[in-house]
Parts: structure tokens; C-alpha cells; sequence
């Protein structure tokens, strides 16, 4: 093969994935004007290529995907001006199928993927494909950049967490025994200290005020967090505290509410050794050529990958709102497409609410993980 047509998909994967698997010459993209005009996402799809290694020139052809006889057309232009041609129909619209279908009588090779096998297979002309494995692993800057965004640099630092790994583990330990009062002494440690502080120093009156009402710091809790040595010099009365954090990492660590909870779900995942890649707090620009300064972003708080298909986690250490599980689903879609999965962790305990929450995530095929689920030692995505 040469030459690999592909009929353009709204699920990204299926642009790129038997490019990668038969690394042809030319992949030619029959695919709507809009896409054929869209210079941000045919440069991102170049960039995809380089960053796997695939030496193929990309070309694009417009057309309207719901007219079969304009897709016929442009098939066999195609085919009559490019050799040793085959037609992937993994993707496409019906219509497009449809004009695929018409044209194959030509002794042109056709070939299709399945997700539930993962494997290529022959259609007709293409012995090549015939049950063939899929082998290709992706990671998440990958699955991103295919659909046309960039992972950028989220608030942690991901090499050096993966030498941490014994402290999140003692971290979420803290974390499950302090749970229920977590929200509030977070939000009261902000009060005391500064993000920026070269001393690492907290230090303020015992009680305050977090979330609204009245705080009194939490000396078991400060004294478990000493023993763990996330806190240093810890010096305390009944009138006034004063700390250190052990390092800036872990001052951030104790400056974020949500951080305990996304660092388990994070550890947990690379502990399962199901996934090739493991990203926390994961920053996708949904347009990759944007500059910074005028990036639409969202945080994905953690975001795995295992073989070709993406999981999206939300965590939540408060009760789950059907916003979160729309902007969820969002992300899954627009650069996952399906086969992909999304998952949403919550730490609040459980309220006659929920049902109608958990109805909302089996609608939109969001896994929900609680709290029980979160602590059982079996605990995996």
C-alpha cells in the first residue's frame, strides 16, 4: 500500500490509526470543506505523525460527506491519480460508506478496523490486513494532539511525582482519616500561609474562619501530618500555630483542597499497571496552534491511556453537579470519540440526591466511583 484513503471521522482515532499500523506513502482525507480549511487541526495532525514516527505526506480533499455521488466523484479521482490505493472504511459517514461501497468493484483494497477486537481486517484486496493486531500505544499528549489540541504543562510536575510515590501514599492516608473535616483545615492552612513564600513558613492565630464560618486548626490532624513529615516545626497552643512545609511541592499539596484525592486516583491508576501512560492534572489547549495568552483550556485531573483508548477522570471531594458531568462528557467526545471512557470520583459521603446524579452519569456512559468503592484494596479503573 501506497496510498491510504480514509473517509474522515468525528472520532479521531479513526484518522490516524491505520496510518500508524500500515505507515503508507500518502494518506489522502476525504472529509468536509470546513476540515479541508482548518490549518490549525491539518498542522496538528502533521505534528501527530512526527511525534510517532510516521514519514506520510497528508493531503485533504473537501467535499460533503452526506452526498455519496460527491464522494464517489472524489474516490475515483483519487484512485485514478494515486497508486497501490486502499480504502479504510473504519470511519466516515453513511453516505460516505456508501460511495466506498460503489467504487470497490474496482479491484481497490479495502480495509476496516474493529474496536472490540482491535485488530484490522480485510474487506476485499487487502490480504495485508487480514486479522491483523492492533499494537499501537498511545499516551496522552497523543491522543490530544490527533484531535487537533496540545497537553500543556498542568500544576504538577508529573516526572517528579513518580518519585513520590511512598509520600501520596502517606499523604492520602492523612487524607482518609482527616476526611471529613479536610475541606475546612485546607482552606484555613491557605489563610496562614503564602503560595509564594521562599521561607515555606504558615503561621496565624489557631482559630479563624474557612468557608464561611468558624475554624479552630485541627491538632490531630497537624501532629499526623508532622509524623508523616509533610510539616516541620510545628509549634502549637491554644492561641496561635506556626509550621513549615517540607518542601514546595507539598506546600501545594496542603494550599489545594482537592490535591489528596486526585493524587490517589493519579497513584492508583499507575499502581494498576493497566495503562502505558498516566498524566495528573493534565491541561489540554483545544486548539493546538492557539497562542497562549488566547488558549481555550480545560484540566483533565487525571488522564490515563491504555493501548488506543483514553480514560478522562474528575475528581471531586464534594458532591457531584450534572455540570461536571456534561463538561466531562465534552472532553471524552471531542478528543476521545467513542471507545474512549470517562470516569468521576467523589470523596463526599452520600445523599438522597445522588440517585438522580448517578441516573444522569449512566445516560451520558460516565463511570461514577464513591467513596466505598475508592478505599477497597482491590480499587482500580
Amino acid at each position: 500500500m501506497k496510498t491510504l484513503i480514509e473517509l474522515y471521522d468525528e472520532r479521531p482515532l479513526d484518522n490516524v490509526l491505520a496510518t500508524e499500523v500500515f505507515r503508507p506513502q500518502e494518506t489522502v482525507y476525504i472529509c468536509p470543506p470546513e476540515i479541508a480549511r482548518d490549518s490549525a487541526l491539518k498542522a496538528s495532525l502533521r505534528q501527530y505523525f512526527k511525534l510517532r514516527g510516521c514519514k506520510v505526506r497528508l493531503t485533504f480533499v473537501p467535499v460533503s460527506l452526506v452526498d455519496a455521488a460527491q464522494v464517489e466523484r472524489k474516490l475515483l479521482q483519487v484512485l485514478a491519480s494515486h497508486e497501490d490505493c486502499a480504502i479504510d472504511i473504519s470511519g466516515g459517514t453513511d453516505a460516505a460508506l456508501f460511495a466506498a461501497g460503489a467504487v470497490s468493484g474496482r479491484d481497490v483494497a479495502v480495509i476496516t478496523y474493529s474496536r472490540g477486537k482491535n485488530a484490522f481486517f480485510e474487506i476485499m484486496n487487502a490480504p495485508y490486513a487480514r486479522n491483523l493486531p492492533c499494537g499501537v500505544r498511545l499516551d496522552a499528549r497523543a491522543c490530544l494532539m490527533m484531535a487537533g489540541g496540545e497537553l500543556l504543562q498542568g500544576r504538577e510536575d508529573n516526572r517528579a511525582l513518580r518519585s513520590r510515590l511512598g509520600d501520596i501514599d502517606r499523604f492520602f492516608g492523612v487524607y482518609r482519616q482527616y476526611r471529613k473535616v479536610w475541606n475546612d483545615q485546607i482552606t484555613y492552612i491557605q489563610k496562614i500561609s503564602h503560595a509564594d513564600d521562599p521561607s515555606l513558613r504558615a503561621e496565624g492565630p489557631r482559630a479563624g474562619r474557612a468557608n464561611n464560618h468558624a475554624v479552630t486548626a485541627d491538632g490531630g490532624l497537624l501532629k499526623a501530618l508532622a509524623d508523616g513529615g509533610f510539616i516541620l516545626d510545628l509549634s502549637m497552643d491554644e492561641e496561635t500555630l506556626s509550621f513549615r512545609f517540607s518542601d514546595e511541592m507539598t506546600r501545594f499539596w496542603l494550599r489545594d483542597v482537592g490535591t489528596a484525592l486526585e493524587l490517589y486516583v493519579y497513584r492508583s491508576c499507575l499502581k494498576s499497571g493497566r495503562f502505558d501512560d498516566c498524566v495528573l492534572s493534565a491541561v489540554v489547549n483545544w486548539r493546538s496552534s492557539d497562542a497562549k495568552a488566547q488558549a481555550v483550556t480545560n484540566e483533565i485531573d487525571v488522564m490515563c491511556v491504555s493501548g488506543v483508548t483514553p480514560l478522562f477522570i474528575s475528581c471531586k471531594t464534594c458532591e457531584i453537579r450534572t455540570e461536571a458531568l456534561n463538561e466531562l462528557a465534552i472532553l471524552r467526545d471531542r478528543f476521545g470519540g467513542k471507545g474512549s471512557r470517562a470516569a468521576i470520583v467523589t470523596a463526599a459521603s452520600a445523599s438522597r440526591s445522588r440517585r438522580v446524579m448517578l441516573k444522569r452519569a449512566a445516560e451520558l456512559n460516565i463511570e461514577v466511583v464513591e467513596w466505598d468503592d475508592l478505599v477497597r484494596e482491590d480499587f482500580a479503573l
